[in-house]
């Protein structure tokens, strides 16, 4: 190994802990060992709605295919644990995954950092390498490249029966990035050990049984993916399970033991916005698109959409029936958007069962719509929630 590698390894691990990445780990580009099990995985349909990933399998078999060139990868991670959830569950209300309750979209912010370690990296690398034409890239998240894979390669922790990737100290609660490099880095001693043990705590706590065996997550039965990627109506046979998250869930992680001593972020901008833990949803009800643009474009609620993000806050309010919550779900009965309709019918009938005081302004909500609904989805799902009132 010579003197300039190893000076530019530790030169960019130095300057990825000064932009504010607490894990890092350097790697060759190569095709990774897990590439077979995520080609089983998508061909058992676990990915769901997330076509996406399966019109680019090939492109996940090596990382050129994200960037031509690469020799090396720096996998990073950046901690954005807080503070501790708010679980009063107040009527009302919904939870929001950790990750969301900030100011900004992670990949925003990260890949604001990622930009200045790539000056940083590629100035380095023009001083030793004056002879080579340099290429650099970072990603996060987005780009066909199976992150974790690269992160144990490059030492930074374990693959954990619920997917997470794990690192000793600092648990589960970081984001993971990755600075691909036309150069030779100095490369850390892969993570060949799992410290999981005989523990199933994410396995036994997940409440819609989503994975199928250690290891392998089957999307589809993911509260994550459905408050999130999937974009239709969520299985009604999963809708209780859902609980009070609104967007994302936290369970696995919150009952993993090498959670309990993690490290809080000094990123302000991961810290919990007013009203993010939880989220008040009652509200959302009266909000057009153009102010829930103005309210969310810049975080992560924003990648569901109002239509997503109203479906998911219909069910929270479905599952916690209060009296309040009948106005707002009126409103979400006659919205312009179907997806709302029916998780409002829904959410109403669960209303109508549970609140006899208001059986019977359920039913008159419920059929008054029935009347004048015109889309055949949504007729459906206010009979069955008619007949469950009755």
């Amino acid at each position: 190994m010579s003197n300039r590698t190893t000076q530019l390894t530790q030169s960019l691990k130095s300057e990825a802990a000064k932009l504010g990445f607490t894990l890092s780990g350097a790697c060759p580009a190569v095709t990774p060992i897990g590439f077979h099990s995520f080609s089983q995985w998508l061909d058992a349909g676990y990915a769901g709605e997330m076509h996406y990933l399966s019109e680019r399998k090939s492109a996940y078999h090596h990382p050129r295919n994200v960037m031509d060139g690469v020799s090396s990868l720096l996998m990073l991670g950046m901690n954005y644990l807080t503070t501790t959830p708010d679980n009063q569950q107040l009527p009302g209300s919904g939870r929001i995954a950790r990750y969301a309750w900030g100011t900004s979209d992670y990949h925003d912010l990260v890949h604001a950092r990622l930009k200045r370690l790539k000056k940083f990296a590629m100035s380095v690398v023009e001083d030793l390498y004056p002879e080579q034409t340099i290429k650099v890239r970072g990603v996060v998240d987005t780009a066909p490249l199976l992150e974790r894979e690269f992160a144990q390669l490059a030492g930074i922790g374990w693959s954990a029966k619920n997917t997470m990737m794990i690192n000793r100290q600092q648990g589960s609660w970081f984001f993971l990035a990755a600075l691909l490099i036309n150069v030779e880095l100095e490369y850390d001693e892969p993570f060949s050990t799992n410290h999981c043990g005989t523990c199933t705590a994410c396995l036994d706590a997940c409440p819609t049984d989503a994975f199928p065996k250690p290891g392998v997550l089957d999307a589809t039965k993911c509260i994550s993916y459905l408050t999130i990627e999937h974009r239709s109506a969520i299985p009604i046979e999963m809708r209780e399970q859902i609980g009070d998250w609104i967007l994302g869930c936290d369970i696995c992680q919150e009952v993993c033991p090498w959670n309990r001593k993690a490290p809080m972020s000094e990123e302000p901008a991961f810290k919990p916005i007013d009203g993010h833990n939880p989220l008040q949803l009652r509200e959302l009800f009266s909000i057009d698109d153009d102010e829930f643009r103005a309210r969310f474009r810049k975080t992560p609620l924003w990648r569901p959409k109002r239509r997503g993000i109203l479906r998911n806050a219909a069910i929270v309010l479905g599952n916690r029936p209060h009296e309040d919550n009948i106005p707002a779900l009126a409103l979400g009965l006659k919205d312009i958007e179907p997806l709302i309709r029916g998780a409002s019918a829904w959410a109403l009938g669960r209303h109508g069962k549970s609140l006899s005081a208001k059986r019977a302004v359920t039913q008159n909500l419920l059929g008054n719509q029935l009347e004048i609904e015109s889309d055949s989805n949504i007729r459906w799902e206010i009979e069955n929630a008619i007949d469950s009132v009755c």
